[in-house]
This record gives C-alpha cells, sequence and structure tokens, in this order.
C-alpha cells in the first residue's frame, strides 16, 4: 500500500540503489511463514532493499516462486497455503514466496492468459533484482500452475540470467496450446524444465490442460487426460457429504492433482512414484515401457533428476487416487493357446500377486485377445516386496456368458517385468504344464520359476 510507494519516491533519489525502474510492478511478492503459511504478513517490494531484511529473506537459501493460475473469485485457492507448508516441511530454511496477482487473474479468461505477459515481465524484474542483490539465481525454483505455469515461462524468458528450474504444473491449454513458445512455458525458460499434464481431455486447445510438451521432461499421470479419484460420480459424493460449493471441484480435480502430485512428491520421500518414456500412452497401458535404461525412467516431482535433451521426454505413470499417489507398475506377458480361434474383446480378469512382504487380491484388468501374445500393465497400490506366486480368473462375463459352451485360455508361462526393481521373472503354473483359465472357473495358481528370462537381444 502507502508505505511501499513513498519509500520507492525515497530510494529513486539515492543514487546507490540498484538501476532497474520497478515502478510499474503490479504483482505483489509475499514472504510466507512456515507457523502462518496462509497469510500475507510480509511483502518483498523490488527496488526496496530494505524489504530485503525486513522480510527476513536468507540469502543462502533456496527461494521457491509459487504462481497461481485463473482466479474467478480474485481469492488464494486452498492448495496455495497447502503447496507452501510442503515446500517448509521438505526445505525448511528456504524462502517460499507467493506472487499475487489476483487483480489480472480474475478477468474473464481470454484477458487474463493476456495478462501473463505483463505478470510474466513483473516476475522477471524480480528475480533480476534479486539478481542485482547477489542472490545467486541457480537457488530460484518457479512452480506455476495452469495459467501460472506461462507466467514463469515468459519470467524465465525474460530474466537477465536463467533461474535454476520452472515446473510446470498442469499449463493451461485454451490459446497456449499453439501459441509461440515466447508467449508460453518452454524448456528455454530455465535451466531445466519439468512439467505435469493432468487435465489434457478433449481436443488441443479446448483441453483445460496443455497437451504439448512444453518442458525437458513431460510426465503424463494416468496418460494426462484425466485423474483417478475425479469422476462426476465420485465428485457428487463430495458434494453430498460438503454442499454444493464444492461444485468447482468437478471442473478442477484432474486439472490440481498436478500440484497435489507435487506436493505427495515433497511430504511423502519413503513414497517417491517412478515415471517412464514412452512413445504414447496407449503403449504404456500395454506395459511395454518400463524400463529405466539409459534415463528412461525417472522420479516424478521434486526430486526428479534433472536430464536435459534436445528433444521433450514425454513420460507415463499410473497413480491412486489419494496420497500417497505412487503404485508400483508391472508388465505381464502371457501367450493365450485356445483350441478355437476365438476374437475376444475387453476380456474381464482378475489377478492377485503375493510376495514377500504383503499380498494385492483382485487387481482388475482386460485382456484383448486371439491365439496370441498379449502384453498388458498391471498396477499395484501396494508395495508386496518380491513377487513369489499370483493367480487369475477369468470372471464370468455378463455379455458371452451363457452363449457358448464354456470359454477356456490355456496359459504355459509369464513373464512379469517390474517397472520399480526393474527384475524379470518368469512364472509357470503350479500344476501341470499349461493353467488352463476357465470363464468363471476358479484361479490358476502360477510360482515363480527358476529360470532366467534371457533379453530378446541374446536369444537373437
Amino acid at each position: 500500500g502507502h508505505r511501499s510507494r513513498i519509500s520507492v519516491l525515497f530510494v529513486s533519489g539515492n543514487s546507490t540503489e540498484q538501476t532497474g525502474d520497478y515502478s510499474d510492478i503490479e504483482s505483489k511478492f509475499s514472504i510466507r511463514n512456515p507457523e502462518f503459511p496462509d497469510e500475507d504478513l510480509c511483502y518483498l517490494v523490488p527496488g526496496q532493499r530494505d524489504s530485503v531484511s525486513d522480510c527476513n529473506f536468507k540469502n543462502d537459501s533456496h527461494t521457491f516462486l509459487i504462481i497461481h493460475g485463473w482466479s474467478v473469485a480474485g481469492l488464494f485457492e486452498s492448495w496455495v497455503y497447502k503447496l507452501v507448508s510442503a515446500l517448509f516441511e521438505r526445505e525448511p530454511s528456504a524462502n517460499v514466496i507467493v506472487v499475487d496477482w489476483l487483480d489480472r487473474a480474475n478477468k474473464h479468461y481470454p484477458k487474463s492468459a493476456e495478462n501473463t505477459r505483463l505478470v510474466g515481465a513483473d516476475v522477471a524484474k524480480f528475480v533480476n533484482w534479486l539478481g542485482e542483490l547477489d542472490y545467486p539465481l541457480e537457488k530460484v525454483h518457479l512452480l506455476g500452475y495452469s495459467l501460472g505455469a506461462h507466467v514463469a515461462g515468459v519470467a524465465g524468458n525474460l530474466t537477465n540470467n536463467k533461474v535454476n528450474r520452472i515446473t510446470g504444473l498442469d499449463p493451461a491449454g485454451p490459446s497456449f496450446e499453439n501459441a509461440d513458445s515466447l508467449r508460453r512455458l518452454s524448456p528455454d525458460d530455465a535451466t531445466f524444465v519439468d512439467v505435469l499434464h493432468t487435465n489434457t481431455r478433449g481436443s488441443p486447445n479446448l483441453s483445460i490442460g496443455i497437451q504439448r510438451p512444453v518442458g525437458h521432461v513431460d510426465i503424463y499421470p494416468n496418460g494426462g487426460t484425466f485423474q483417478p479419484g475425479c469422476s462426476i460420480q465420485h465428485t457428487m459424493k463430495l458434494i453430498a457429504t460438503y454442499g454444493i460449493y464444492n461444485m468447482d471441484q468437478i471442473i478442477k480435480c484432474s486439472h490440481e492433482r498436478s500440484i497435489h502430485l507435487f506436493i505427495d512428491s515433497l511430504v511423502n520421500r519413503a513414497y517417491q512414484s517412478w515415471a517412464y518414456r514412452c512413445s504414447s500412452k496407449d503403449a504404456f497401458n500395454k506395459g511395454l515401457c518400463l524400463s529405466c535404461r539409459k534415463n528412461r525412467c525417472n522420479k516424478l516431482g521434486y526430486s526428479i533428476n534433472k536430464i536435459r535433451s534436445t528433444r521433450s521426454t514425454k513420460m507415463y505413470l499410473k497413480t491412486r487416487e489419494m496420497m500417497p499417489f505412487k503404485v508400483f507398475h508391472y508388465q505381464i506377458k502371457v501367450h493365450l493357446f485356445s483350441d478355437k480361434n476365438m476374437t475376444l474383446l475387453e476380456q474381464p480378469m482378475k489377478v492377485s500377486l503375493f510376495g514377500t512382504t504383503d499380498e494385492r487380491d483382485d487387481i482388475s484388468v482386460t485382456v484383448m485377445s486371439t491365439n496370441s501374445t498379449v502384453s498388458f500393465l498391471l498396477t499395484s497400490d501396494k508395495d508386496i516386496g518380491e513377487l513369489l506366486m499370483l493367480n487369475i480368473r477369468w470372471e464370468k462375463d455378463s455379455y458371452l456368458y451363457g452363449f457358448f459352451s464354456t470359454n477356456q485360455f490355456m496359459i504355459r508361462r509369464m513373464r512379469i517385468k517390474s517397472g520399480e526393481t526393474q527384475s524379470r521373472l518368469i512364472f509357470r503354473p503350479k500344476e501341470g504344464e499349461f493353467g488352463s483359465l476357465v470363464q468363471g472357473g476358479d484361479a490358476v495358481v502360477f510360482v515363480k520359476s527358476s529360470e532366467t528370462p534371457q533379453s530378446r537381444r541374446e536369444q537373437r
């Protein structure tokens, strides 16, 4: 308010102050405090050196700048203080700054989207000012959500030197999907740019989150389109419990999940989620992309390995619907033999896993098959340790059941690869050479075989 404006006038008459002109900056930079993570108690004012000491800015600590997105109500959303708290939990001595651009963010969407340029320029001036105070920019990490991700991109492009890292949390799609790289987040905007895409459902430029990769590493949890626990049914339950004010969560649930995945990576260190490089989500869903060779897998979130390649790396993973989000990924490859050449679309199977430390029952998978080798992805939300045994049941399929004589498949062996441990194992039926899966019949048990799987290269 008034105080800052008056002191800027004093400062401008003083030749020892910095060179920059900061008078046109409208965004506010609230430095947060671990005890009151949701309160604006002190503002850093670019050009005012005493605000640095007044607000207890620590010159030798990491600095996080949190940049919010479009705000219909013109208020900070509840995730802001949650992210502030999580950053302090992980880095207790950090400077955590919330960029307040609410006045420019509460317009009609196209206008707020246009305002990201102005706000990006504000943030760049702020960062340049820190640089002039000899604060090392390799300690600066911008975290931008939705439109805020593009603010971070514009800012990173305008700073005198590159900031260390920008994390884009589901960068906004509309009016940015085909935008020039100077107007949106792109890999050039920081030494390292990582992006989480969680709400890319819909046709390009109409999906809430941007579909194209815009960082060095772009991670698409659950394919990036839509997140578990965000269905209308689930939200209706929330509304029944908490009342209608949760209605906006239907729209925001998958979009905001990007933030909660990042928070999860800060606070649940023992449950680090891994993502895997893959050419498409369909290939990933077949379990074809669980390799960690040559940087093909990476940690999601705060502890990501900062691997930069010239082309963006697209990575995928599955998650649970709540914290901790981590699941364990398995590829199961199996040849299904049958006496008649049946083409069955989408057969529901139930798989149970038994390991050294725990078990996970009845994971639903859908197998599409004929007389052929099928590969599918299986995920468990429990860490079962080393896999020792599994069983498979073929459920009664209401569509086909009863029309034909009982269908059955034979399985001689299964190859199983674990994404998280990178182990490859072969499983054989516990009894007999073939396991016989009958529709609606009993589960078939498979146990770990002592043979070591050879890679395809060795077989050649």
